[in-house]
Parts: C-alpha cells; structure tokens; sequence
C-alpha cells in the first residue's frame, strides 16, 4: 500500500508526514483497545513552551471517539512490534511517558492529495502498570495535562514528536475558583455514594472511574517531567468529573463524549468547572431515578 501523506489543521501546526496505513491503530473498545500537577499562582497566558524532551516523546494516534482527559485512565494492550518498541522506550527513556492523541479526518479543497488529518486533543500520560502477556502486554496509562504537539521527529518504527504543555488560563478570581472547586467535588462525592449503590448486572464492573479520577487529582501528581506539563489542581478535578457512570446508555456515554471533547478545548477552568458541574448533577438525578426502579423491583 502506497504512503499516506498526512496534513495537519494548521489550527494546530502545519506539517506533513508520511505514514502508511498500516501505521495508523484502528481502536474498537472505549475502555481497552488493541494495538496490531502543582498549583500556580502566576498567570499563564496561552500555553508554556517547555519540552518534555529535546528528543521528543512516544506518540500513540487514536480516532475521535478514543479522546483522553486529564485524570482518565485506560487499558491498552500492545502486541505489534512497533508498539512493544515504543512501550519500551517509554518505559527505560522517557520516565514512563508518551503521548496520547487524536487523528481527526478533515476536508481539504484538493481530495487528490489522500486522505489528511488533523492532530488534536493531545495528552501527556504516565504508564501506571504494565502486565506482561504471552503475547504483548496490558499497560494502564493515566492522563496528566493536555499537550500540543509541535513538530515530528520520527515516523519508524513509532511516531515521535516535540510537545509543549497547554493548560488554562490563569486570572485574579482564586476565591471564586476554589469556591466552585468544593461545590463540584461535593457533588463529585454525592454522586460516588449513589452510584455504589446501584447493582450492575453480573457481567458488569460497577464503574469507579469517578472516585478514582478525583483521587488522582486530588493528590499531587509524582511525575517526572517539567512541572508546566502538570495541571492546576482545579483544572485537574474538573476534568476529573468527566468519567462514566455505572449503567450509562449509550445516549449518554455519546453526550459524555461530546462533553469531552468540549473540555479539551475548553481555556477557562471555571467554564470547565460550570460544564462539569451541570453534567454531574444530570448524573445524580439519572443514578436516583434508577435508585427507585432497583427498589421498586426488590420490593
């Protein structure tokens, strides 16, 4: 198959790469697919140019529907050589990063040219485990801080680039930030205590991805990287409350995703913060209803 010559949306930086399809994962799951930081009180405008490394980082592309947040964790399993390799390097130089984005098809004027994309939603991720398999390895990654990436280094046997980090703006209004950054953890915690209560069918997991977001974001992240790569602990948590509920239909799993996508684009933590709190009190009102059916149906 002959080489295709990938474009970017010059909304994120403009260069072109050539790849074969082969090259490009194809994800099916949401939650598991298969591949063949500190709080600041100085203002950030825009985004902070500091390199993870001169050398660039592991790059991993997925479609739109895999975007990563802030906070998100996922399983993967790598069994291609090429991703093994990249895993590896990720693991013994890169202290346990790479990058997790998006390749997202747009039109151009000239469809002779092949198929183009943009590079979007970019996510620094730490490698949190990795289980070794007869065949590949399972690896958990948990979300960091939105990257943009800013130029390709490398095409074989992975890609690899240069990224810079990019987090919110930063303006005078603390109080009224951390002031909503209770009100949504309360409602965060309100939500965690009801959704424990509902019984999953048996071939279910009782989703936790909340609390355990909120944990992470909660804490300090130990990450070995520049520390403009870690955002704001409100940035953080409110990313936080972008995670699945148990029993979500797949209206809602939809309407999450485009809540996502929403927040990576998001500059503004208290924009963020004011989405994310309308989502999570839909949520609440959506777990108690279902709270009545299961106590109707005991009794």
């Amino acid at each position: 198959m002959s080489g295709l010559n990938l474009k970017f949306s010059s909304t994120f930086f403009t260069a072109s790469l050539p790849l074969t399809q082969s090259q490009i994962p194809n994800p099916k799951f949401p939650q598991f697919q298969q591949y063949s930081f500190r709080n600041r009180q100085t203002k950030r405008c825009g985004f902070i140019a500091a390199h993870a490394d001169s050398s660039g980082l592991p790059l991993l592309p997925f479609d739109i529907n895999q975007v990563l947040i802030p906070s998100e964790s996922k399983t993967l399993h790598f069994y291609e050589a090429r991703y093994l390799a990249l895993l590896e390097e990720s693991l013994f130089r890169k202290k346990k990063l790479f990058v997790h984005f998006v390749l997202d098809p747009v039109i151009v004027g000239d469809s002779s040219a092949g198929s183009s994309f943009a590079a979007r939603y970019g996510c620094l991720v730490i490698i949190e485990n990795v289980e070794r398999l007869d065949v590949g390895a399972l690896v958990s990654i948990r979300g960091i801080g939105r990257v943009k990436i800013m130029e390709f280094v490398q095409a074989d046997p992975y890609l690899k680039g240069i990224v810079i980090p990019m987090q919110d703006n930063i303006f005078e209004c603390e109080s009224e930030i951390s002031s909503k950054v209770s009100e949504l953890k309360e409602a965060l915690y309100s939500l965690n205590s009801l959704e424990i209560k509902l019984k999953a069918p048996k071939e279910e997991l009782l989703q936790t991805c909340i609390a355990k977001s909120l944990m992470w974001a909660e804490k300090e992240p130990s990450v070995d990287c520049d520390e403009a790569f870690v955002p704001s602990l409100a940035e953080r948590i409110s990313f936080a409350a972008l995670q699945p509920v148990t029993g979500s239909t797949q209206s809602e799993l939809l309407e999450l995703q485009r809540e996502k996508l929403r927040a990576m684009d998001v500059r503004e933590t208290l924009e963020r913060i004011d989405d994310s709190l309308q989502l999570v009190r839909k949520s609440i009102s959506m777990v108690v209803a279902k709270l009545a059916i299961q106590s109707l149906e005991v009794q």
